[in-house]
């Protein structure tokens, strides 16, 4: 929710419980009040959410069964391990950069039903990811200095890594499972909840992630579907897709070239190197990225068409 040299995972064992969260009752806590309703992109289109007799707001597909003229229907997109740095009480916003320094990201994801490709509205769009030196929020305390934080695609354990710190998640890109770590701080940037609009569309402001020991550059995401939105946050519902987003080569080593990521001294691992990563593409979580080539600084545009099965249960916790 999710790079370094070699593509070795090199954190440690686990230290906390399994992550056995019930999704059924899952709970969002809302960053202000009123933070709910969708907003596309741009800020011009606000989305509406429809609601049953119970007032249960549900994330259906919108318009027909089949696909528009001209729109691409994706298979379903690839399930990935959830990581060990998933926290259950993001806040509802689209801007998730608080005070991190970084090249401004933005992130839009389109949810759609990957057998009828007909757009899902009102699903819970999550996404995470590290800092411009490799810190997740709320999880400083596992970095091991330098901008290098633990990895969560340990394929073994190198001869001068420290004892009893957690080796988070399995090398497989598949949705295997991985030990989820208790938070040891109160911060929650780079964090965040927003709702999809009636095409399927939800946007995020952010910062360009940086890397750490182990893994390529990613964002992580989850999809949550038929839970219900109200001014506490969004209840309920099933994880329908846990997934990571990934960056080209060109665009991390451009952004390796600008401050702070030019920073770290962390070993990278590229994207053919990363033990999630599959490999396809945009079913595998690739995004499609703009920048201007020869100043990346100014900020970098990220789109993808997110394929699921809005039937299915995926929460990347399946050992």
């Amino acid at each position: 929710m999710t790079g370094n040299q070699n593509g070795i995972d090199m954190a440690p064992e686990p230290r906390g419980p399994k992550h056995k969260k019930d999704m059924t009752r899952r709970k969002v806590v809302v960053a202000g009040a009123g933070a709910v309703a969708a907003v596309a992109a741009g800020g011009a289109v606000v989305a509406t959410a429809s609601a049953d007799t119970t007032g249960r707001t549900k994330a259906t597909p919108a318009g027909s069964a089949t696909a528009s003229a001209g729109e691409e229907c994706y298979r379903l997109t690839s399930e990935t391990t959830e990581g060990p740095y998933y926290i259950d009480a993001d806040k509802i916003r689209q801007d998730i950069t608080e005070d991190k320094e970084g090249i401004p990201f933005t992130l839009r994801v389109k949810v759609i039903d990957s057998e009828s490709c007909a757009p899902i509205r009102n699903a819970a769009v999550d996404i995470w990811h590290c800092d411009a030196l490799g810190l997740y929020s709320g999880y400083e305390s596992f970095s091991e200095g330098g901008g290098t934080a633990p990895t969560d695609a340990p394929s073994g354990t190198p001869s001068d890594a420290p004892s009893g710190a957690p080796t988070g998640e399995p090398p497989s890109g598949g949705g295997g499972g991985g030990g989820h770590e208790e938070p040891t701080s109160d911060t929650r940037y780079l964090r965040g909840t927003w709702k999809t609009d009636k095409k399927g569309f939800v946007t995020f402001r952010t910062v360009f992630p940086g890397w750490y020991r182990g893994r390529c550059v990613h964002v992580h995401t989850k999809v949550h579907v038929n839970g219900e939105w109200t001014e506490a946050g969004y209840e309920g519902g099933t994880t329908c897709h846990t997934g990571q987003f990934f960056f080209d080569e060109e665009a991390v080593l451009t952004s390796a070239e600008v401050e702070p990521y030019s920073t770290s001294t962390t070993e990278r691992t590229t994207l053919d190197e990363d033990t999630i990563y599959d490999g396809s593409g945009t079913q595998g979580g690739l995004l499609k990225l703009k920048y201007r080539e020869n100043d990346i600084a100014q900020g970098v545009t990220g789109t993808i068409t997110v394929g699921v099965d809005p039937d299915a249960t995926n929460t990347g916790t399946d050992g």
